[in-house]
């Protein structure tokens, strides 16, 4: 018998929405009632996912009049063209403000359709329906949405809540190996900057969680939900606080773009980032070397990537000032204080800085 499905609510005082995790959600009818409003409703998957769980979807939603829009896919495809064939597809369709959008899919359909969302008409709803962990633990939660530029990654985009987050734990079983650790640097980040005892945790049940134990995946997702909504909750449009989520972003951002954005998954941009951060923590002073190597470690268990690629210091650092952390020119980092706590510092000795980045990209 499956778990029960859990509930989070995000606040964020003008906001307020579910947050379901559990098997199921996908089909379930009720649930998709009670959660997803409007007579007209716009899918929005990618070409992978859609074969897999759409027609499911359609029948959960009901009798409706509903369209779909099909993307490619791939972290190459969140662009501006993308958000385009969406908004055009809502035209087309004859949509109008109280039409509900539905993002099924992973980071990137979500971001891609929840930008489109927060522009047509000057917003409508939308609820996210992940189908990846990294999107499931992350990117669906919080109400960030956009798409990359040649310039930097999520240069363009908008702050626009959800109305419904359905994190069905049964889309993990089609989940790539390679995709199901991606998202675990995301949870192993939650551990990092807020929840010692959750990397603790993590240390003692990566292997399980690599090999799919429900309960425990349940678990993983439900705590980094839990966390994002307290974050988020407190600073909704990153003034400050929601800024730690970022933590090996600033660095995980310019390797995506430096490569591209086609050799490397989110997540595993996002374990080379944190360990560049946590070295950088270590070098300030501000950690001791051994918590640099346990998150190293913990990491390798992941089997997620731990060597740079040779991209150069120069252009790694350019890259990183177009980090929307920058402030008058400054890089701000998200740096740890100790293991389950993180700070941004804007304020560093330049050559630091340097010498990490000639120490890793020469």
């Amino acid at each position: 018998m499956p778990a029960p499905v859990q509930t989070i609510h995000v606040d964020t005082g003008h906001a307020r929405y579910p947050i379901a995790i559990g098997a199921g959600l996908l089909t379930d009818r009720r649930w998709m009632t009670e959660n997803v409003p409007g007579s007209a409703l716009l899918i929005v998957s990618n070409t992978t996912v859609a074969p897999l769980y759409l027609e499911r979807l359609l029948e959960a939603l009901g009798e409706r009049r509903i369209a779909r829009c099909i993307l490619p896919d791939g972290e190459s495809h969140k662009t501006l063209q993308s958000a385009s064939a969406v908004l055009d597809s809502l035209v087309h369709h004859k949509m109008h403000r109280d039409a509900t959008l539905v993002a099924l899919g992973g980071g990137v359909v979500g971001d891609v359709a929840g930008f489109a969302a927060a522009c047509y008409q000057r917003g409508i709803g939308y609820v996210q329906a992940p189908t990846t962990l990294l999107a499931q633990v992350d990117s669906s939660v919080g109400g960030k949405t956009g798409v990359n530029h040649p310039g930097g990654k999520n240069l363009i985009g908008a702050f626009h809540q959800p109305l419904a987050v359905a994190a069905d734990t049964d889309t993990l079983s089609s989940l790539p190996d390679r995709e199901l650790r991606a998202g675990l640097a995301e949870v192993i980040k939650y551990g990092c900057i807020w929840d010692a005892a959750l990397f603790d945790w993590l240390e003692r049940n990566l292997a399980n969680i690599l090999a799919r134990d429900p309960a425990l995946l349940t678990q993983a997702i439900a705590r980094s939900c839990e966390i994002k909504a307290q974050v988020v909750a407190q600073d909704e449009r990153e003034l400050n606080l929601r800024a730690i989520l970022n933590f090996g972003h600033t660095f995980a951002h310019a390797i995506e773009a430096a490569t591209g954005y086609s050799r490397y998954l989110h997540g595993e941009a996002v374990a080379l980032g944190m360990q560049l951060a946590a070295d950088f923590s270590a070098r300030l002073g501000m950690i001791d070397k051994a918590v640099v190597q346990r998150l190293r470690e913990l990491l390798k268990i992941a089997a997620l990537p731990t060597e740079m690629p040779k991209i150069g210091a120069a252009r790694l650092q350019e890259l990183m000032q177009m980090d929307k952390k920058v402030l008058a020119g400054t890089i701000r980092f998200v740096l740890l204080e100790r293991l389950g706590k993180a700070q941004i510092v804007g304020s560093y000795p330049e050559a630091a800085l340097a010498g990490l980045l000639k120490d890793h990209f020469g």
